[in-house]
């Protein structure tokens, strides 16, 4: 039955608490070792669907859609967990006072020693899997599970998580390899085929040196954090007004070396395509909405004088003229 968790679950006897959680989470469904949770907030929903794979080993998807969500978790006992980022971008605390952002491909490795507090998605979106070890039990089983197994877990925690922060490993074909078919398995072989996964991806990690795959993203220190995200808003609330980086730079107090890089980093694009991109994506629903307006009315409420240089603009974007798509819409 469906009901209010504290973010604690129970499988196998064995109580467990998900990774990614807040108090507002709402067991959706149950059964044969799965459960699906809902998180709800005033900027979007998102559910984790979890499975418990060994004893101690647990393998859950996330999808969110929401602007950020409020962590409560306290890990209470030894973890290992490894998340790997599908879709969207996820903001992580990388230093003390200091922001860095996992991106599609990455994987982020730690102990949840840092996953209390606030995770902002910039993209209002975050589709991925977790994997978690509890390191008393996990370690316990595995080697019971699978003879003969050449990894050693507790190893393997120590070697990429040597203090509280997340490690991140950029994105390669070896990673995405491993990760590509765990989002379309197929419902009768899930529980099976995890378990291959599983140790499929703690074999690469073994044999895999840090250095290989070392974090080369830049964190950046809070203050510059929210003022790139003041910038941000302030881009979205004037689509229709044209301003330099270097008055962008001046007004939110921010270096513009630094500006531009704290942009990208949070957002996935330089300042001008993220502009551009909202600029057409706005117009593209006036489009639709407002057929009362001209394309030139459009042009001119996204920030656009020209009208022949939105259409170009708008065609680059969306693969048509502005005309042609509201005819066919």
């Amino acid at each position: 039955m469906a009901g209010k968790r504290d973010g604690i679950i129970e499988m196998g006897g064995n109580m467990k608490k998900i990774t990614e959680q807040c108090r507002d989470a709402v067991l959706l469904a149950e059964s044969d070792g799965c459960q699906v949770y809902q998180f709800r907030n005033e900027t979007g929903e998102g559910t984790i669907t979890l499975y418990e794979v060994f004893p101690g080993v647990a393998l859950a998807y996330n999808d969110f859609h929401m602007r950020y969500y409020n962590s409560v978790f306290e890990p209470g006992r030894d973890l290992f967990c490894i998340d790997h980022c599908r879709e969207g971008r996820l903001e992580y605390a990388a230093r003390d006072n200091a922001c860095g952002y996992v991106e599609a491909g990455d994987l982020k490795l730690d102990r949840r020693l840092t996953h209390s507090g606030r995770f902002e998605m910039p993209l209002s979106h975050y589709h991925g899997v977790m994997i978690s070890f509890d390191m008393e039990t996990a370690c316990r089983t595995l080697p019971q599970e699978i003879k003969d197994f050449p990894v050693n877990l507790q190893a393997l925690q120590k070697k990429f998580c040597k203090d509280i922060y997340p490690v991140v490993l950029r994105g390669g074909s070896q990673i995405a390899h491993i990760f590509a078919e765990l989002y379309a398995v197929p419902e009768q072989i899930k529980r099976a085929y995890f378990k291959i996964k599983i140790l499929e991806l703690l074999l690469f990690l073994e044999a895999l040196q840090p250095s290989e795959h070392a974090e080369e993203k830049p964190y950046f220190y809070k203050p510059q954090v929210e003022k790139t995200k003041a910038l941000q808003q302030f881009l979205l609330l004037h689509l229709d007004e044209n301003f330099t980086q270097e008055e962008l730079s001046g007004r939110f107090d921010i270096p513009q070396t630094t500006m531009k890089k704290c942009f990208k980093s949070i957002f996935g694009a330089t300042i001008g395509a993220y502009v551009t991109e909202c600029r057409m994506n706005r117009a593209a629903v006036l489009l639709k909405t407002s057929r009362d307006m001209s394309v030139a009315e459009i042009a001119g409420r996204v920030g656009y004088d020209s009208p022949s240089k939105f259409a170009m603009a708008f065609r680059r974007q969306m693969g048509m003229s502005p005309a042609e798509y509201r005819k066919r819409r």
